[in-house]
């Protein structure tokens, strides 16, 4: 991939990732419950589960890429069209208080159980799949190797996902009061809409070689 597609799917996705979804509220519960520290072990949970769904995803997407003809077209005019809309969905979306609560845990929870417990929010959350079928080929340069291209992108959609694990879990009980206001979620909800409507008309206009 050109360097300058690999810039913008790290600003589409930093961007996004940053925006509070079933991962990021559940280590931020977590880091409230039982502090940053031990809310490292639901991070690696949740990643777990992030690399292996996009992992898997770009394997099938490589797969299919290869063999049918014309797929990669139909691929990037169909995820450019489901970005746009999430972006109608989240900017209709009903304003609410974003919950980042959780049920009590006994501070002598396991390790074990907190690494369990993210991985089941990561792999429970299908629309991490038809994300990622709609987002990654985007990205991709079609005459090149495409295998490397979507490890290069799993791999950088990973470590911006740890940065901001960081921010919620570091932000703990502060940064979950102001998620709890209303104008907040409103705000995430705009956010969030211009970003999926932007990128989807961006990567439109677009055309990976």
């Amino acid at each position: 991939m050109t360097l300058h597609h690999w810039w913008l799917f790290v600003g589409a996705v930093f961007l996004l990732c940053g925006t509070p979804g079933p991962n990021m509220l559940h280590i931020l519960s977590r880091s409230v419950e039982l502090g940053a520290r031990r809310s490292v072990a639901a991070m690696a949970g949740c990643l777990t589960a992030l690399v292996l769904v996009l992992a898997a995803s770009a394997a099938g997407l490589t797969t299919l890429l290869l063999a049918v003809p014309g797929a990669f077209t139909l691929l990037r005019y169909a995820g450019v069209a489901y970005l746009l809309y999430l972006g109608w969905r989240a900017w209709r979306a009903e304003v609410a208080p974003i919950d980042v609560g959780a049920a009590p845990l006994p501070r002598t929870v396991s390790l074990a159980a907190l690494f369990r417990g993210g991985f089941a929010i990561g792999i429970s959350n299908p629309k991490l799949i038809l994300f990622a079928a709609a987002f990654l080929p985007q990205f991709v340069t079609r005459v090149a190797p495409q295998a490397p291209q979507f490890a290069i992108l799993v791999v950088t959609f990973a470590a911006l996902e740890c940065f901001w694990y960081g921010v919620y879990a570091l932000g703990g009980r502060s940064l979950a009061a102001h998620l709890a206001a209303p104008r907040v979620k409103r705000a995430f909800n705009r956010v969030t809409a211009v970003i999926f409507v932007g990128f989807g008309l961006a990567l439109l206009r677009s055309h990976p070689a």
